[in-house]
C-alpha cells in the first residue's frame, strides 16, 4: 500500500470542503481534497440554495468569489408562496431584488468553487475505508483503491455519514420522524404549465394535516418538489420506487382531499426519489482532539427547515481556513479557536431547524407559518 503525506487533507468535495480549500489557497496555504465520486460530473448536485448575507455570502467574500456568485444568482428566486391543502394562497411575496437570501443552483455554486482551485487539488475516486490517529496530531486515512495518506491536519467534510467523525465523536444521525419523496417536473412552462403557475417564480410551501409540499423553480426551468410527511422510519421501505406509478399512488394516498394542482406535483412528476431526514443531536460537540476537526454536515447535519445547511457548511470551511491562516505554525490553537465559534453557531441553527420541523408538521402548522411570514420582523 502506497502512502503519501499531505500537510492538510480535506475529506469530501462538497461545498464546505471546497470553500475551506479555496480560502486556504487565497491565504497562500496548500491543501488536498479527497472525494469518493469519480469526477465533478459524477452526479447532479441537487436543487436551489438560498445563500444568506450573514453566513454563506460572508464565506464567499472570504473566498474572493462574491462577485462571481452574484453572476449565477437565480433572478426571481426569492419569491415565496404559502398555500393550504385546498390550494388557497395565504402568503405571496415577490422577489424585488432587495432580499438578503438570493437563490443559486447548488451545482452552479459547486462549479464556481471547483473552478477556483488549482489543478490537482482534488483527488477523485477516493472512498475512505478507515482513519486512525498516529500520535502527535497526525492521522492516516485509507481508501478503497488500496492507497493511503498521512496528514498533519485532517478535516472531515464528508457529510452526514462521515467516516472522519468517529475520530472525535460517537454521535450518529438519527431519523427525525419526517420523510421526503423528491420529484422533478422538467421543462415546466411547456410540459407542466399548471404546476409552473402554482409554484410561481421561487420557493413554494403547502402545509396541512401534519404534512406538506415544498418546491423550488429551478434555474433550468424545471420544478424540484419535496413531498414531506410524518412517517415511521421504515415506511419508505414499503414502497417500490422502481415502479413510478405505484410509488406515486403510495405517496398520494397520504394526500387524499388535497387540491388536484398540488397532487399533480407528484402525479405528473418525471422522477421520484425517497429520502429520510436525519439529524445529529442539537448541540453536538466534541472534546478537542489533536490534528482533526469537522465542518458542514459532518459536524452538525440537521433537517433542512432552517435553510442553513449549505450556508453553515461554506461558513465553517471559510472560518476554519481563516483561523488556520491566523495561527501559522500552531494548528491546535487554530482548531480550538474554530471549534469555540463553531459549536454555539451550529447549535443555534440546529435548534431552529428542529423547532421549525415541529411547527411546520404540527397540527397548526399552516396557521403558525402564516403568522411567521405575516407578522413581526419575519414579514419585513
Amino acid at each position: 500500500m502506497s502512502t503519501t503525506h499531505f500537510p492538510i487533507a480535506i475529506i469530501g468535495a462538497g461545498l464546505g470542503g471546497l470553500t475551506a480549500a479555496r480560502v486556504l489557497h487565497v491565504n497562500g496555504i496548500e491543501s488536498a481534497i479527497f472525494e469518493l465520486e469519480a469526477s465533478a460530473a459524477a452526479r447532479t448536485q441537487g436543487g436551489m440554495l438560498d445563500i444568506h448575507e450573514n453566513n454563506g455570502q460572508k464565506a464567499l467574500r472570504a473566498a474572493g468569489l462574491h462577485d462571481d456568485f452574484l453572476e449565477i444568482v437565480h433572478e426571481g428566486g426569492q419569491a415565496m408562496r404559502l398555500l393550504g391543502p385546498d390550494g388557497t394562497v395565504h402568503v405571496s411575496e415577490e422577489d424585488d431584488g432587495t432580499g438578503g437570501r438570493p437563490e443559486v443552483d447548488r451545482g452552479d455554486l459547486r462549479d464556481l468553487l471547483l473552478n477556483s482551485l488549482p489543478d490537482g487539488t482534488i483527488h477523485w475516486s477516493r472512498k475512505v475505508t478507515g482513519a486512525r490517529a498516529l500520535g502527535d496530531g497526525r492521522h492516516e486515512v485509507t481508501f478503497a483503491d488500496g492507497s493511503a495518506i498521512t496528514t498533519d491536519l485532517l478535516i472531515g467534510a464528508d457529510g452526514a455519514w462521515s467516516r472522519i467523525r468517529p475520530l472525535v465523536s460517537g454521535a450518529w444521525p438519527a431519523y427525525t420522524g419526517v420523510s421526503f419523496v423528491e420529484t422533478d417536473l422538467f421543462d415546466a412552462e411547456t410540459r407542466h404549465p399548471r404546476s409552473a403557475a402554482v409554484i410561481g417564480g421561487g420557493f413554494f410551501i403547502a402545509l396541512g394535516h401534519e404534512r406538506g409540499v415544498l418546491a423550488h423553480r429551478e434555474s433550468d426551468g424545471s420544478l424540484h418538489v419535496y413531498t414531506a410527511l410524518k412517517a415511521e422510519e421504515g415506511w419508505l421501505d414499503t414502497v417500490d420506487f422502481s415502479d413510478h406509478a405505484a410509488a406515486k399512488a403510495a405517496v398520494l394516498a397520504h394526500f387524499e382531499g388535497w387540491d388536484e394542482d398540488l397532487r399533480a406535483l407528484v402525479a405528473d412528476a418525471d422522477t421520484i426519489t425517497p429520502r429520510r431526514i436525519h439529524a445529529l443531536p442539537v448541540g453536538h460537540r466534541w472534546a478537542r482532539v489533536p490534528g482533526v476537526t469537522l465542518i458542514g454536515d459532518a459536524a452538525h447535519v440537521m433537517s433542512p427547515f432552517a435553510g442553513e445547511g449549505a450556508n453553515l457548511a461554506v461558513l465553517d470551511g471559510a472560518e476554519l481556513a481563516l483561523t488556520i491562516a491566523a495561527h501559522p505554525g500552531d494548528t491546535e490553537a487554530a482548531l480550538a479557536a474554530y471549534e469555540e465559534a463553531l459549536f454555539p453557531r451550529s447549535e443555534a441553527s440546529a435548534a431552529e431547524s428542529a423547532a421549525n420541523l415541529d411547527t411546520m408538521f404540527g397540527e397548526r402548522g399552516l396557521d403558525q407559518m402564516v403568522a411567521f411570514f405575516t407578522s413581526g420582523p419575519a414579514a419585513q
